[in-house]
């Protein structure tokens, strides 16, 4: 009588081990796509904040250029510190440890060089679709 109780019990833990492996395996899948969805959506969004940096030095070095007294040499310091961390930032290297630090610098000097032209500008993203009665559109 031992070995018929024996047997069903050996038949419950293998397939709770069946399920487990099972599960662990579609896990790994799902998550492996799950952190793909993730990197993406965060390396476009730094992107596109590291582009609106860029985007702001260029303008503010051709306003230097045509006229090189437009702004104070403290101004023209802080655009160029900003030039040289946006072409710092380790774009191919995103598990770069230096990627925090030079994106909260850049943040940093960007505001101070607004603070300093006296202007409110601002990155805030991407524009989403309002909720108003938008609609999604697809191409």
């Amino acid at each position: 009588m031992d070995d018929i109780f024996g047997e069903s019990l050996n038949f419950e833990e293998i397939h709770i081990k069946q399920g487990f492996d099972e599960g662990h395996k579609d896990g790994l899948v799902a998550g492996k796509e799950e952190a793909k969805q993730v990197g993406l959506k965060v390396g476009f969004e730094v992107g596109e904040e590291l582009g609106f940096y860029k985007g702001c030095v260029e303008v503010w070095n051709s306003a230097i250029r045509v006229d090189p007294t437009r702004f104070s040499t403290r101004v023209q310091k802080g655009v160029k510190q900003m030039e040289e961390l946006v072409e710092r930032y380790p774009v191919m290297e995103p598990e770069n440890e230096s990627v925090q630090e030079i994106m909260e610098d850049l943040r940093l000097k960007f505001k101070a060089v607004c603070a300093s032209l006296g202007v409110k500008l601002e990155y805030k993203g991407y524009p989403r679709a309002s909720s108003s009665g938008a609609k999604d559109v697809a191409f």
